[in-house]
């Protein structure tokens, strides 16, 4: 338990920043003896807790903006809440292929724009457009697979919306917290969740997340930048490597 604590802790402090806080949480319950489908729920709740903590810390600092995010949550959660019903039945095989070459991408370009989301641009997408496909694809993409679904929105809100990164980091906060909760509740009915590993992670979920927001909040772009180049290259390593084992 202490042990999860610990783990909850650092991937709450990631996550809040920059995103992926899977990379260090869902293999600590499934080192932790659970079964797959059992990680994968409780893991949706200990990442809802921290996600929650972020949020308020953004809020707090006048980085969201509630009426926007109705139409891109609303479409979050429901394609979520699809997509885990659709990984209970079916293989993510084809994406496990996929995805790390998607987050390579991302990760070069972030990393070939040194000045990326320093400053706000035009949006190349209307606010409600945005918010029904990105809610839809990603939405569905967390609920089915998930990793590297914080680096894929705040990609997203970067190029498509034009907010700077630090809004694009809250944007994508609140995204996230709607696909967990819809994520989350399917995962309970089918009773995919094990409360005393989550309880565990929640404690060190919810120091981390505000230590997290709170730093990115302070220093802007350049932390989040250097953080969601790092944590986007270990996806794509975890991931070739799981494909390389098989």
């Amino acid at each position: 338990m202490l042990a999860l604590g610990l783990a909850g802790l650092s991937a709450g402090f990631i996550d809040a920043i920059a995103g992926g806080g899977g990379l260090i949480s869902l293999p600590a319950l499934l080192w932790a003896g659970l079964p797959p489908h059992l990680a994968l729920g409780t893991n949706k709740l200990q990442s809802a807790a921290g996600t929650t903590m972020a949020v308020h810390r953004y809020h707090a600092a006048g980085l969201i903006d509630w009426p926007a995010m109705i139409i891109p949550v609303a479409a979050t959660a429901v394609s979520a809440a699809l997509g885990t019903l659709a990984v209970l039945w079916i293989d993510n095989r084809l994406l496990r292929s996929i995805v790390p070459w998607l987050l390579l991408a991302v990760a070069i370009h972030v990393l070939r724009r040194p000045t990326l989301g320093d400053d706000c641009s035009p949006p190349r997408l209307s606010a409600k457009r945005f918010g029904v496909l990105a809610g839809m694809v990603l939405g569905f993409y967390d609920g089915f697979f998930g990793p590297g679904a914080g680096a894929f929105w705040t990609a997203a809100v970067t190029h498509f919306r034009g907010l700077g990164l630090s809004r694009a980091t809250a944007f994508t906060k609140v995204v996230n917290l709607g696909s967990n909760l819809a994520a989350l509740a399917v995962f309970s009915l089918w009773g995919q969740v094990d409360p005393p590993a989550a309880v565990a992670m929640i404690v060190g979920q919810g120091i981390g997340g505000r230590l997290g927001a709170g730093l990115a909040v302070r220093h802007g772009a350049p932390l989040i930048r250097v953080v969601f180049a790092a944590v986007v290259l270990a996806l794509v390593a975890r991931l070739l490597w799981q494909a390389a084992r098989g």
